[in-house]
């Protein structure tokens, strides 16, 4: 089954041309079921970029998917053209005017973890969010700083900053196999990680309620889950494309920043030659388990989501 997006978003036709299912709104319209209605908070600033990586991993599953784009409401996009955010993003203070559900969101990272999550500038509004999901999203999917943040906003689980950014793809422990996000999963997971700040496992382990699913010796902590709060907290990237971090090495070496060749990511760590993926497969095994468990857990009648 496929997922639904304006036929106009850029990801349609990237999508379409990968192979992906895709529909637009008004032949899913058409037919007589309900999708699971799946919303993304973007705080990337790449925001296209961060909406194709997301939905090309949510729209390979055999289930339809309704995608919604959803934007802090005073916090400007400098990197996303006006008339794009303007056409397919929707403000949470809309969203949250409507009243509307949603049987899962998606909260990506943002470029402010050098910040103390009380400084940023939308933070009373992420704060929002946060609670606003334990009562209209059946289950939640923080990513990156977006995982940290929710972690700290629920549990008080503190981020640390690191004395060198954490790049490259670093090798993690399958330790809950039975889970049922990580069905499929190897008992070794290489996984891309570009962070300057960490959370650490003994301050995991002391928040009743939180199980790290995967963890890496040298990355800490890979995936926890609040089942409390109906959450998951990743805090390195599956989402990314082949060349994320490559892009990110060559942009930080074009401005004459001090920047490290990404650890395991280019064949013999030379960055003249053409990384290659070895994530991907399970990229789509964690997102695609996450939307089955979502069908088998969500109520059929949204009103009833969050109750």
């Amino acid at each position: 089954m496929p997922i639904t997006l304006p036929n106009d978003l850029p990801a349609f036709d990237i999508l379409s041309n990968e192979g992906v299912m895709v529909m637009s709104p008004g032949r899913a319209a058409q037919q007589d079921i309900r999708p699971l209605r799946i919303g993304l908070l973007n705080l990337m600033p790449k925001k296209i970029q961060t909406e194709n990586q997301f939905a090309r991993l949510i729209g390979a599953t055999p289930l339809q998917i309704d995608f919604h784009l959803i934007r802090m409401s005073d916090h400007e996009s400098r990197n996303t053209a006006a008339d794009h955010m303007a056409a397919f993003y929707r403000t949470f203070r809309e969203v949250e005017a409507t009243g509307e559900k949603f049987d899962g969101l998606l909260i990506t990272g943002a470029p402010v973890e050098h910040l103390p999550f009380e400084q940023v500038t939308y933070w009373d509004e992420l704060r929002r969010v946060f609670d606003w999901t334990q009562t209209h999203v059946h289950s939640t999917f923080g990513v990156c700083w977006g995982g940290m943040a929710m972690a700290w906003h629920f549990n008080g689980l503190p981020k640390h900053m690191l004395t060198e950014k954490l790049f490259g793809c670093f090798r993690h422990d399958n330790l809950a196999p039975s889970s049922h996000y990580l069905r499929g999963f190897s008992d070794d997971v290489l996984v891309p990680v570009s962070r300057w700040t960490e959370v650490r496992q003994p301050e995991v382990d002391a928040i009743p309620g939180l199980t790290t699913l995967i963890a890496s010796k040298q990355a800490g902590p890979c995936l926890v889950e609040d089942a409390g709060h109906r959450a998951l907290y990743v805090f390195n990237h599956f989402e990314y494309d082949s060349t994320t971090l490559k892009d990110e090495y060559d942009r930080d070496v074009a401005a004459g920043k001090p920047i490290s060749v990404p650890v395991n990511y280019y064949p013999d760590d030379d960055p003249a030659r053409t990384p290659t993926n070895r994530w991907r497969s399970h990229a789509h095994l964690l997102y695609g388990n996450w939307i089955n468990e979502i069908y088998q857990t969500t109520h059929y009648d949204m009103a009833k989501i969050g109750t």
